[in-house]
């Protein structure tokens, strides 16, 4: 085809299924979500190590929240914000969550309401909870961007680049793999400047802060690797050549700037 390049990185070809044992199968997409969790749980477990703001126990009890919170909410989210058309003839369709199909926006909302209605029950400070599992959020994303890619989906547009490659649903064009760019912007980039800026006290004993850097640099990786990714076929390009997700991402990018600024405004010493 012309304007390709003269060589052209096949896709490989990964079995979705990480382990199947008789009539049991448990996918790579089901693992990434399980392993995410859990090291997202220990990590948080790690940073709160000494915090007396809640205790082990809190942490070790809210991970049962957290995985029905990132599972309902993506779930909805992802019927919601992508599919509703499709959903509103086929509701039953919707707890099909083994079909695939979920939201990470969805899932964000999910688990913010869970932080709150945790927080209030145990009576800890809503902030000083969602800081800590703010840094540990871009571990779980990591893993998700990597089971995108095992799956073949969300691949990205078309594109000369030398290590473009040729997915199986994607038709005959090399794509930018950007399921791998998202990977490295939204786990890798993101837990690193998290996890630096945890180590400031001083921003660690602002509540809200390390939250507002969460939602403020995911909003901005999200809209760096939308400009590689297609855009959903049944969505396409939207106002201005804007796709949905950068649109969705919109609304935390305002947060995370207010919840940067109100952090940073915080004397030091006070604590919610």
């Amino acid at each position: 085809m012309p304007g390709l390049p003269a060589f052209v990185i096949a896709y490989p070809a990964i079995d979705p299924v990480a382990i199947a044992i008789g009539p049991f199968a448990l996918r790579w997409y089901a693992l990434a979500y399980i392993v995410g969790l859990v090291l997202g749980w220990r990590y948080v477990v790690w940073l709160c190590r000494g915090e007396s703001a809640f205790k082990r126990s809190d942490v070790d009890d809210f991970l049962v929240w957290a995985v029905i919170a990132v599972v309902l909410g993506g779930r909805l989210g992802s019927v919601v914000f992508y599919n509703l058309d499709y959903y509103l003839e086929r509701p039953l369709e919707a707890l099909y969550i083994w079909r695939g199909g979920m939201s990470f926006h969805g899932g964000l909302i999910g688990v913010a309401v869970a932080i709150v209605l945790f927080a209030r029950q145990r009576r800890i400070a809503v902030l000083r909870l969602a800081d800590p599992i703010a840094c540990a959020t871009p571990i779980g994303l990591f893993f998700g961007r990597l089971a995108n890619f095992v799956n073949g989906e969300l691949y990205g547009r078309p594109s000369t680049a030398p290590w473009a490659m040729v997915f199986p649903a994607g038709g005959p064009e090399p794509r930018h793999p950007s399921q791998l760019y998202e990977a490295a912007l939204e786990g890798v980039v993101l837990f690193v400047l998290l996890a630096l800026a945890w180590r400031r006290r001083a921003w660690r004993e602002r509540p809200g802060l390390l939250t507002g850097i969460f939602l403020t640099g995911y909003a901005v990786a999200r809209g760096i690797g939308e400009l590689f990714r297609e855009p959903d076929a049944q969505i396409g390009f939207l106002a201005a050549g804007a796709t949905l997700g950068q649109l969705l991402s919109l609304p935390m990018l305002a947060a995370g700037l207010y919840l940067i600024w109100r952090g940073a405004a915080r004397p030091l010493a006070a604590r919610p």
